[in-house]
């Protein structure tokens, strides 16, 4: 059994230039197949658009609201959205309110930086 404490993850930013804490994850914390991280992007800001190429991501946002992009739609976002994103797809985030959003992202297989590919930047 893994357990770990919010708290006591260091936070980083991702290769999308968003900040995020691995709550779990098989690489850091030793067994599973999935991985589990907390993202949180301050007001104003923007992730990079990008893709993974084998991993399938759900988005649940906790707090705030903005626009997601996924492939070629613009999805309005907030507290209590779940989005699932295929391999594949492009996706990006932006935080249109006026605090923190904060969005619970499930990967599976886990996160990597290897399987992120940036598809333009952004401004």
């Amino acid at each position: 059994m893994i357990k770990t404490e919010y708290d006591h993850i260091a936070p980083y930013v991702t290769k999308d230039q968003t900040l995020i804490r691995e709550l779990l994850h098989p690489a850091v914390h030793g067994e599973g197949r999935t991985s589990l991280a907390e993202a949180v992007l301050a007001p104003g800001l923007v992730s990079e658009l990008h893709l993974h190429e084998a991993t399938e991501e759900i988005y649940h946002y906790t707090q705030g609201r903005g626009v997601m992009t996924l492939g070629v739609e613009k999805l309005d976002v907030r507290r209590g959205s779940t989005v699932l994103i295929p391999p594949g797809t492009p996706h990006q985030v932006e935080n249109t309110g006026d605090g923190d959003m904060r969005i619970l992202c499930i990967c599976s297989p886990p996160y990597s930086h290897e399987d992120t590919k940036l598809l333009q930047r952004t401004p």
